[in-house]
This record gives structure tokens, sequence and C-alpha cells, in this order.
């Protein structure tokens, strides 16, 4: 991947992450989000855009809007090369809009798709492109249809990992904190340990970070590692997302378990020196299964993402098309889990856009032992070029009956 575009997408990973920074740990409500996927929709809309809109999106996407459709570009076919991931964009318009040679031209191949304007038969056609996309995780576009909208941008990422090596299920009742009590699906694995736990401190606090390895791919194919994060009790999401975001982007230095002190070593980490029979250092995991589902309405932060001017009022694309649009709405669905065997993840991100003034939302709504018993982050990244491919917080684990 070009390393100018994973490192601006991360970028737009850690503002994001941090809008959750104002909420603590334990009042804070589970997510699941990907700033890879919606990041090549900003670009297409950077590259039709002009005035301020232009500028905004630029912004947000980290790199001029001239080059914005080639990386975007660039970005979904490296993505598709990831193993165990697959990635796809597409682009419906109604037939009646003419969209700017130009503009349609540079859009990834076979990304173009009609609108009919029945609410029915649209409605079907962009449920059934986000299920097939994602293996059924998301089964509904997240955009509004009918009548009313002009063109559609959309993007799919959908990312299954088996463990290298799977975990064993337990059940739990934590002692302590939020899930005091609660019986939960846990899962426990053993690993030799030196450089997959890892301490690193920022700017609130220490945070504790396991990286769980997927299968290795075949044929030299590079894949994605899933990483754990946990912070201090009552440590703030957004603090503690952006400080694993940093870190796994190498950004931010850390220490492995082998470098640091027996004792309290980080957040749910204690380290001693034992006999044993064996001389490879072991790490002993007890964490929690989750199935996380999230909705994102992007324009109650669109400023964060760009789209400010561009949902205020139409004429902000000329590139795209000579008819006046503004985007209306701009979504996105998420799911996440993390069980025994694996990892999977998908996100719909989804843009619509409509001629005339856009509808203004009205309301806003050495032996290791690493034990995770309250609300952590996650991140799915991309092992060859750091890209976070999905990023969330675990609030409300798998429970057993």
């Amino acid at each position: 991947m070009d390393n100018s575009t994973v490192e601006a997408v991360n970028r737009l990973t850690a503002r994001w992450a941090a809008r959750g920074s104002a909420r603590s740990a334990d009042t804070a409500e589970g997510t699941v989000f990907t700033a890879a996927g919606l990041w090549p929709l900003l670009a297409l809309l950077a590259d039709g855009a002009d005035g301020p809109a232009r500028t905004e999106l630029e912004q947000a996407l980290g790199i001029p809007a001239d080059a914005a459709a080639e990386a975007a570009r660039g970005l979904l076919t490296a993505l598709d090369g990831v193993r165990g991931l697959r990635a796809a964009t597409g682009v419906w318009a109604r037939r009646d809009l003419p969209l700017e040679a130009a503009w349609s031209d540079r859009l990834p191949a076979g990304t173009r798709s009609a609108l009919t304007g029945d609410e029915d038969t649209d409605r079907k056609a962009l449920d059934a492109w986000a299920a097939e996309r994602t293996d059924g995780l998301i089964e509904q576009m997240p955009v509004e249809v009918g009548p009313h909208v002009d063109l559609v941008l959309a993007s799919a990422l959908a990312l299954h990992l088996t463990w290298e090596k799977p975990f064993s299920e337990r059940q739990v009742r934590p002692h302590r904190g939020p899930w005091n009590g609660r019986c939960l699906r846990g899962l426990t694995v053993t690993h030799a340990f030196p450089e997959r736990i890892r301490v690193a401190q920022g700017a609130g606090g220490p945070v504790t970070l396991l990286c769980v390895p997927g299968a290795p791919g075949a044929h030299g194919a590079h894949g994605a590692d899933v990483h754990l994060l946990l912070g201090e009790p009552g440590a703030a999401p957004g603090e503690v997302l952006t400080t694993g975001i940093a870190e796994v982007t190498g950004a931010l230095a850390s220490s492995t378990a082998s470098e640091l002190p027996d004792g309290s070593a980080g957040p749910g980490l204690s380290l001693r020196t034992v006999d044993s029979t064996r001389p490879e250092p072991v790490a002993r995991i007890a964490t929690v299964a989750f199935d996380i589902r999230a909705e994102h309405d992007l324009l109650l932060h669109s400023e964060l993402f760009g789209l400010t001017s561009a949902a205020a009022r139409p004429g902000h694309f000329p590139g795209i098309s000579a008819v006046p649009l503004a985007v209306g709405s701009a979504r996105q669905s998420a799911v996440a889990r993390f069980h025994a065997e694996g990892f999977e993840a998908a996100a719909v991100t989804a843009v619509g856009m409509f001629r005339g003034a856009a509808r203004v939302p009205s309301h806003r709504v050495r032996q290791a032992e690493f034990e995770v018993d309250r609300p952590f982050g996650f991140l799915a990244v991309d092992r060859e070029s750091g890209l976070v491919l999905f990023a969330g917080w675990v609030t409300d684990p798998d429970t057993l009956a």
C-alpha cells in the first residue's frame, strides 16, 4: 500500500477514535467503525468538489483533492490483496442524472449501477449488494432510497481471520468492575510472549496491547492481526484507542513484556519469574468473546469528515455533475465478532446525494498474566502496511446462559 495513503487513513481513524475521549471506560457504549471504509468515498467526493467543500474534504482526507481519486483506487486494490479481506465500492446514479465523464472515468472499475427511483426496487438492489459484499454480516445498505435520491456512493469491507492458535472457551465471572458477577464467555490461550504483549504510555496513562495473530497466508500473502487494548480502570475510550493506534502504527514507542520488570507491569498485566521445564517464556491470556454492531450518522460530526459545506447546500460538486448536488446522508453500519476460532468484521458506508438543498438532521442521538475483565478497545491491522482496518470499544461481551 502507498505509505502516504496509509498514514492519511490512520490519522482519520485516530481523529474518529478521539471523539469518544470525553466518556469514561465504564459509561461509554460499545462501538466499531472503519475509516478505511469511509476514506475512499470522501476521496471520490473530493475529486468532484470545488470551493469550501473541496477544501474541507482535503483536510479530512489529509491529501490534495487532485490526487484523491487515484489514491482511492490504489487503496481499494491494495485492500483486496490482504488475506481474509474483501473490499468493494459501488456507485448508483439516476438515469436522468448526467455524470461528468472525467469523474466517472476515474471510478474504480465495475462500480457503476443505476437507480430506478422506485423505492422497493432500489432498496432490494442496494441491500443485496451490501449483504453479498460482506458475506451477510451487513444486511442493509445504510442509506435512504426513493425518488428523491439521485446518487449513492458506497463501500464495503469484510474481514475474516482464523487465529494462528485458537482459544479455549470457559465460563468467567469478574469479581470487580462493571462486569462484576456476570457470567461471560471467557477465552483463554497460552502463547510465547516476548513481542505480542506490549505496554505503551499514552497521554491518558498506560495501555497494555496484546497482538492476536491471524493464521499466516498461503503463497506469501500477508494478512491481518487483532490487537486488544486495555487501559487503567476508568480510562477514556478515545485515549486508549488513540494510544493503541499510535503504537501499532509506529508513532509511539512501547516495551514488550520481556523488557519489563517483574510485578504489575501494565493494565491487566503482571509478570513474574518462575521455574519451568521448558526454556520458552509464556503468556497466559484470558479475555472475553464479543459481538458488536454499531450505526454511525457521519453528518452528526460533519466537520470531522469534511462534509459540513457539502451537506449545507447544493452546488459544491460540479466535477461530478452539472446538476447541483448536496450530500443528504452519510452513514456507516459496522459489526465485529471476536470468538475462539477467529475474528470477523464488516462495514458498509454509504453517502446519499440529492438535487437541491440537503436535509439537515433534526436530532443528535516472562510468565505473563494478562486478564481483560473490564471494557477495552481493539484494532484490526493489516500486518504489512500498518493500516488500521477496524477499530472499536467493547462494553458488553458475550454471556453464557
